[in-house]
């Protein structure tokens, strides 16, 4: 059966407020097959993840792109991509998904996937920089380790660095084309993001931290690695701080939740757990945005429902499960106002994945919204409304993103296919300010709506675990990179 379309959102600039850096060298099937999923293998001896929900849904989406017929065999598909080679194939999948802005995690392995300026100028849209909290507190532990700082100094070295990081650079977003000049390799980041899902689970203590506490943890840690431990951060009270420092800093917070790779212990990350922490975060007045949820979507709708600050996606589920994305989309509304659902992709390592999101987003979303006016539950201009608001105007409200220049490719191609009258509207970028609350920390940096940041390169492999640690030593190590999702 067709879906029917609803013409705003099919022409609609969209905000991909969480997603990764692509590998931009050329995979073989084994690297490729590993990078579809979350799994750490390219599945079992004699099965393949092309015979999966993603699977089916890259070769009808992704095939036509690349001059293929839909539903063409994987073989062909591979060898196919191969004869385009990386570059090109990155620029057709990203300028076909009709992604204005990218609001890029660069903390995972920053040495080997693009930057959001590569991102953004291969989209010919605008990358944004999200600053992942946990790489930043291990390197002020490191700096603890080499005797460059001291223990107690710990606490605001984090904010310091953090303050830093935020006022930085130029004015601009790091840019495609059409989106105005990049300004350099920093710049102001649109937000922060915590990984403690992946190193502790989210039952976090809920309160802020003194700095009593924090300092009396992170000598506990620096002693672990002063005898050869990992330098990985996995502290619940280190993981609230950090997370309390990214709020009074007035940056939208995203925390990894649900599904995630064979690191994470799943029923650790069920955001309810989060509930009394996200009480104790509401007079901040920083934006708390849940990442991925599912298979726990219609307890993070819950959330949002509650909690003023709190909103959610769906990302890494909708290209996962396919075509029952529309099915997991609607769940997560079940409950979710429909200004509280931002669109992401959280694609990582494959030019790929950040199609299918925005196709598989599109199709669930249309498809929602078609049902509701069929059955009279709200008119068409209402599902224009909401079809903007989820697909762009609600992530522009919350990070504070202008309009784009321009429309990328993609959806100027898709307006000009418009039927005379119809229109595409987009939501204004507007942001309350932040009001904050405790202690007095370091003033947050001015962030005026469309203000928005280059990212520093973020990279990522395909395999997606991480090294064998290294004991940390007198010599400074390298600057670390947290390798959770």
């Amino acid at each position: 059966m067709s879906v029917p379309r609803i013409e705003t959102l099919e022409s609609l600039p969209l905000v991909d407020h969480h997603c990764h850096g692509l590998v931009r060298r050329e995979l073989n099937r084994t690297d490729f097959e590993r990078a579809m999923t979350e799994a750490d293998h390219p599945g079992p001896r004699g099965a393949s993840f092309f015979d999966s929900q993603l699977g089916f849904a890259l070769r009808r989406y992704c095939a036509p792109v690349l001059d293929l017929p839909a539903h063409a065999p994987p073989d062909d598909y591979l060898a196919r991509r191969a004869e385009l080679g990386a570059d090109e194939v990155a620029t057709r999948m990203l300028r076909s998904a009709g992604i204005a802005d990218f609001c890029v995690d660069t903390g995972f392995a920053p040495e080997r996937l693009t930057s959001a300026a590569d991102l953004a100028a291969a989209a010919g849209g605008r990358g944004h920089d999200v600053v992942r909290l946990e790489p930043l507190a291990e390197q002020v532990a490191l700096d603890i380790v080499t005797g460059q700082i001291g223990v107690a100094h710990f606490p605001d070295q984090v904010r310091a660095r953090l303050a830093a990081r935020a006022a930085a650079g130029g004015a601009g977003a790091s840019a495609g084309a059409g989106a105005g000049p990049a300004s350099g390799d920093s710049a102001p980041v649109v937000g922060v993001k915590s990984v403690a899902a992946y190193r502790v689970g989210l039952e976090l203590p809920a309160e802020r931290p003194t700095d009593r506490v924090v300092i009396a943890a992170v000598r506990s840690w620096v002693g672990r690695l002063r005898a050869g431990a990992p330098i990985r951060l996995a502290d619940p009270v280190l993981h609230s701080f950090l997370i309390w420092v990214g709020a009074d800093l007035g940056l939208p917070v995203q925390i990894h939740t649900g599904y995630g790779d064979t690191d994470l212990h799943l029923r650790r990350a069920n955001p309810l757990l989060l509930t009394d922490m996200l009480r104790a975060l509401m007079p901040t007045g920083a934006p708390v945005l849940l990442l991925h949820c599912y298979p726990f979507h219609r307890e993070a709708g819950y959330l949002a429902q509650v909690f003023p600050h709190v909103y959610l996606d769906v990302g890494l589920a909708t290209h996962n499960v396919g075509r029952a994305s529309a099915t997991v989309l609607a769940e997560a509304l079940e409950l979710a106002p429909f200004g509280k659902l931002l669109f992401s992709t959280d694609a990582f390592a494959l030019a790929e994945l950040y199609l299918l999101g925005a196709r598989l987003f599109r199709r669930a979303l249309a498809a929602f919204l078609a049902a509701g006016i069929a059955d009279g539950d709200w008119t068409a201009e209402d599902a224009d409304r909401v079809a903007v608001m989820v697909g762009a105007g609600n992530a522009r409200r919350v990070y504070g993103l202008a309009e784009p220049a321009e429309e990328p490719a993609a959806t100027k191609r898709a307006a000009a296919k418009r039927p005379a009258g119809t229109t595409s509207r987009r939501a204004p970028a507007k942001r309350a300010p932040a009001t904050k609350a405790g202690p007095a920390k370091p003033a947050p940096a001015k962030r005026p709506a469309g203000r928005s940041s280059t990212s520093e390169p973020a990279k990522r492999e395909p395999a997606k675990k991480e090294p064998a640690a290294k004991p940390a030593t007198a010599r400074r190590p390298a600057k670390p990179s947290s390798n959770d999702g």
